[in-house]
């Protein structure tokens, strides 16, 4: 006889559920949400075919921590799950999605996903700590503008080093803004002291691996762009072709067909947005060499005209009219009648201009 088992993940608890081939409940417990817990809670019942439970901020630990144990677990997509599990019982109970899990185990309408490893989550971990401490060393500047804003004084770029001089020297005397402005400097210190170590500590991740040398060769890709592909690609054999990789990172247009209609739009943008931006940052900044001397010097989007002008004239184009037509490959994405009416204005445009020109200055025609 074959056994089927459900898991429903808690933070605290995980209620577990038996099945037998016919979907009858043969086993059901509570245990620990801990791979050692939930193992020797299945060690009780009889062994189990296959294990199943949703994606979740524990699948990693649980999962990993299971296969060492020789538990046959299975992580399946929670969003597919969710709507299954809706149709197999009224109330939604930690009891009954655990036992939902065990039927969808035992009929095996699931999706199995891929659990990333446990080196390639710390990765990910790495990346997005950088992140928020760059985004909080961005909060703190600001913040520093803006109370400096307040008696008039213009601070220089947050990373120069005169930023800091003109913060203590435009505090200095005035009571209460002095305190303030080195609390919140002390503050963008260490931020900024533990932004340094998290690169340093990357730098050595991207000497020790392979992979990561071979991707920092492509123009524009840095070691942090390096990490981030090698973190969301893990193993690469679970692609079984490489165009399989666009539509992992949602890079593939989103289809919609119904009888006679059939639409394809932009992108479907699932999977990790982080991967998604970073590569094109990086090939916008390859692509264009003004770029880091404009950020070096202060130069915002505000001065894109100065640097068209040092690009050439070729560079400075009109902005386009409709913000679908930017792109060249997208143009047929833009309404028909937005395209309708721009042509009717251009003609309109045009005859006015025309009627202009042929008009004598006292009003008749020549």
């Amino acid at each position: 006889m074959e056994y089927f088992a459900g898991l429903d993940v808690s933070m605290e608890e995980t209620h577990i559920c038996l099945v037998d081939r016919d979907g009858a409940v043969v086993h059901e417990v509570k245990a620990l949400s801990s791979a050692v817990a939930i193992a020797a809670a299945l060690a009780q019942a009889p062994p189990c075919t296959r294990v199943v439970f949703e994606t979740g901020r524990m699948a990693p630990m649980l999962y990993h921590g299971l296969a060492e144990l020789g538990v046959p677990v299975v992580c399946i997509e929670s969003r597919q799950a969710y709507q299954a599990l809706k149709t197999l019982a009224t109330h939604k109970t930690d009891r009954n999605d655990a036992r939902g899990l065990a039927q969808l185990a035992r009929t095996g309408f699931y999706k199995a996903v891929h659990v990333k490893s446990l080196p390639a989550h710390a990765i990910r971990a790495l990346i997005v700590a950088r992140k928020k401490l760059v985004g909080q060393r961005v909060t703190l500047e600001n913040q520093i503008r803006g109370l400096a804003v307040v008696f008039g004084i213009r601070l220089p770029r947050g990373l120069s080093p005169a930023f800091v001089d003109e913060v203590v020297r435009m505090s200095d005397g005035i009571t209460g803004l002095a305190g303030a402005m080195r609390g919140l400097v002390a503050a963008r210190d260490a931020v900024l002291g533990a932004v340094a170590a998290i690169d340093a500590d990357m730098k050595r991740l991207v000497r020790a691996s392979d992979a990561c040398r071979r991707l920092m060769t492509i123009p524009g890709v840095g070691q942090l762009t390096a990490l981030a592909f090698t973190a969301a690609v893990d193993d690469p054999a679970r692609f079984r072709r490489s165009r399989d990789l666009g539509a992992y990172l949602g890079l593939v247009p989103r289809r919609y067909q119904s009888g006679e209609t059939d639409y394809v739009g932009s992108i479907s943008k699932v999977g990790d947005q982080r991967m998604r931006t970073l590569p094109l940052r990086g090939r916008q900044r390859h692509a264009d060499p003004l770029q880091g001397r404009a950020e070096t010097e202060g130069l915002g989007t505000r001065h894109r005209p100065a640097l068209d002008n040092a690009q050439g004239a070729d560079r400075a184009r009109p902005p386009s009219r409709h913000h679908h037509a930017r792109h060249v490959a997208t143009w047929h994405r833009v309404p028909a009648r937005l395209t309708i009416r721009a042509r009717q204005k251009q003609t309109r445009q045009e005859a006015a201009t025309s009627s202009q020109a042929g008009a004598t200055p006292e009003g008749g025609s020549r």
